[in-house]
């Protein structure tokens, strides 16, 4: 019983020691750069597939949460399914890209990556796989997109932004122009990664002790503590946000919910989800506290996709990429498809 004890905490303590784990491991080239943005190719070593995955993920966090180690790495389970995969890596933004919107987003990266990667992988039209704010970023992208999509898929995506379930006071107070952020956001120019981290825990977690209570738990199990380590590095590791994509954030999507409304313009092409022909499967989890539901569904109502699916899977907001493989219901319609 004391030598248990002894392993819990010393698992427990293993979260502050200086030498972080190894994340990203899974064998990637890059094969196209712009300023901070990087398109990583990860070749298959069992392709089977014509149709290659292009990855988007969201603006405020690093990408690694898909390919945080060996058996833990969503990324790595797509290649031994046999399907090629280009994930777009837009880098960590400095003050000088204080003033980049989220139109320069799409044209500096999004699409030039798509490009990149389907003259890369010499394919006919790809699957393009957006999560959390990326899934934002990648129903846009379908919907504004000359290149071919054959599928799109959104994992716990924010689409519709008329019903906010967390902060609703502060959402109302918004909308209604009674709280006006863009003095500060024009202070900062850059939102810095603290601030993020402090609005996602004001969001999800305001208490934010339950991951050291889970740690201390099973933290006699090495294999746990391993998985709990790299997955709160990720967590924990935000990164800054222009201020001017911020502020389109908020008044196109938060505060005007143009894309649901069918407003959204790109460069002065107009964004309408009714231009979303693709397969289309969207998944929410039951226990997403950042992005429920209410939030994800309504895309169904407006794509013009003949096959189009909406699923809830048990589960939390991050959770789908922690499992180390690709879930039984995202491989069979994947492979149906591709």
């Amino acid at each position: 019983m004391e030598l248990e004890e002894a392993k819990r905490w010393k698992g427990f303590l293993s979260q502050w020691d200086d030498q972080k784990p190894k994340v990203g491991q899974t064998l990637k080239e890059a094969i196209w750069r712009k300023n901070k943005a990087t398109l990583w190719h990860y070749p298959s070593p069992n392709k089977q597939f014509k149709t290659p995955l292009y990855l988007i993920y969201s603006l405020i966090n690093e990408p690694y949460i898909l390919d945080l180690g060996p058996n833990m790495s969503m990324i790595e389970a797509f290649g031994k399914e046999g399907y090629e995969v280009y994930l777009i890596d837009f880098g960590i933004p400095g003050y000088e890209d204080k003033d980049m919107t989220l139109d320069d987003y799409f044209t500096r990266y999004i699409q030039p990556g798509a490009k990149r990667a389907l003259s890369h992988s010499k394919a006919e039209a790809l699957t393009v796989m957006g999560f959390c704010l990326g899934g934002t970023l990648a129903a846009i992208y379908a919907a504004i997109a000359d290149e071919p999509i054959k599928n799109l898929v959104l994992l716990t995506t924010p689409v519709d932004f008329s019903n906010v379930p967390v902060l609703d006071k502060w959402a109302e107070a918004f909308k209604h122009g009674s709280l006006d952020l863009e003095p500060a956001i024009d202070a900062l120019g850059l939102i810095p990664a603290s601030a993020i981290w402090a609005g996602m825990r004001l969001v999800t977690s305001p208490i934010y002790f339950s991951p050291q209570a889970s740690l201390l738990q099973k933290s006699y199990d090495d294999n746990f503590v391993e998985r709990w380590r790299r997955f709160n590095m990720w967590a924990e590791g935000h990164i800054p946000l222009p201020g001017a994509t911020l502020k389109q954030l908020l008044n196109d999507l938060g505060k005007e919910n143009k894309l649901i409304n069918n407003k959204l313009k790109i460069n002065n092409k107009h964004a309408s989800l009714k231009n979303i022909k693709a397969n289309l499967l969207s998944i929410s989890t039951t226990y997403d506290r950042l992005v429920p539901e209410e939030q994800i569904k309504p895309i169904m109502k407006h794509v013009t996709s003949k096959d189009k699916t909406h699923l809830s899977i048990e589960g939390g907001h991050a959770s789908i990429a922690l499992t180390g493989k690709i879930p039984d219901y995202l491989s069979s319609w994947l492979k149906d498809r591709s």
